[in-house]
């Protein structure tokens, strides 16, 4: 699992884009007519992972770099001239320039999907951003599978448990040139900066559970026997706001008490199903005692921003 997690980036990421760059750039294309479908290929494919991709082992702002290759190819080529003929000849020219266009195709449907994502399925609960300070990078949020995992709990017998987390979100802090950690998939959780980064009580609620015994755990090893692991569930206006994958001892408040926006609730760890340091924060109607993240999940807005996959928060936010 760590092998794949590691190279299946690399290889989407880094080596497909550069190959398809170096083949729009330096590559024989028979007829006007592939040119154009390999420039719609390479374009696409470049906007397909920059909105959909999981930007945690290279930085985010690669695809702008992409895109930035894609212009200037096609300018080298315009000012190069064009004397090729405009349509294929021959049958396996027609068939590949078909097959290419429809890959360009099938990575428009990809895009127009991640785009609806960045609409709430209904009006969002507005809360304030949980963390203090940093850069911080959205890896889950939105309104389709395609951007937000979390999602894939919203139907299903199985899921019913913890289908208030469906459209969830997911963040972890970033440095200046967009990475999250020093290294690929270091073992020890205080390696990831947002590792021991206060969480701030995103509304003024009670606390009706709060948990703080679970391990953290060794990336990218999960405790799927305590899903949400050392968390804080906040009743915000008749809300839940479930924080969760808290550091084990770092939970600081009790079930019962008032706490005000502002007020930290915990640090930022690596418990329960997670397979590396983030905070997940969720907003749902309220639960059962047995099955407190089966509420009716509610999609959220931070500070007047619907959250979604890539995006970027800059935090600064005072805290007490």
């Amino acid at each position: 699992m760590e092998w794949f997690s590691l190279w299946l980036p690399l290889v989407s990421q880094v080596v497909v884009p550069v190959t398809l760059l170096a083949w729009l750039a330096f590559g024989s294309h028979a007829t006007r007519a592939r040119s154009i479908v390999v420039v719609a290929l390479v374009a696409t494919y470049v906007v397909a992972i920059g909105v959909a991709g999981l930007w945690l082992v290279v930085p985010w702002w690669l695809p702008f770099s992409y895109g930035a290759v894609v212009v200037w190819a096609i300018a080298r080529r315009l000012w190069a001239g064009d004397d090729r003929t405009p349509r294929p000849r021959a049958v396996w020219e027609l068939v590949v320039t078909v097959l290419i266009g429809a890959l360009a195709a099938l990575l428009i449907g990809i895009i127009g999907l991640a785009f609806a994502g960045r609409r709430p399925p209904f009006e969002p609960i507005e809360l304030a951003f949980p963390l203090r300070s940093g850069t911080y990078l959205v890896v889950n949020g939105g309104s389709e599978a395609l951007i937000n995992a979390h999602l894939s709990t919203l139907e299903g017998e199985r899921f019913a448990p913890y289908r208030g987390q469906s459209y969830g979100v997911d963040l972890v802090r970033i440095n200046r040139v967009g990475l999250r950690v020093q290294g690929f998939l270091p073992p020890d959780p205080a390696a990831y900066f947002i590792y021991g980064d206060p969480i701030l009580a995103p509304c003024q609620g009670r606390v009706v559970f709060a948990e703080d015994g679970a391990a953290d755990m060794s990336p990218p090893q999960a405790d799927r026997s305590h899903m949400v692991g050392n968390h804080v569930i906040l009743e915000c206006g008749g809300a839940w706001i479930v924080l969760g994958h808290m550091q084990r001892g770092s939970v600081a408040v009790h079930v019962g008490q008032v706490t005000e926006s502002g007020y930290v609730l915990g640090l930022v760890g690596n418990s329960g199903n997670t397979g590396e340091p983030h905070l997940h924060i969720h907003a749902q109607r309220p639960g059962s005692t047995i099955a407190p993240l089966s509420g009716e999940p509610m999609p959220i807005r931070f500070d007047g921003r619907y959250l979604v996959r890539n995006d970027r928060v800059r935090a600064d936010r005072e805290g007490s």
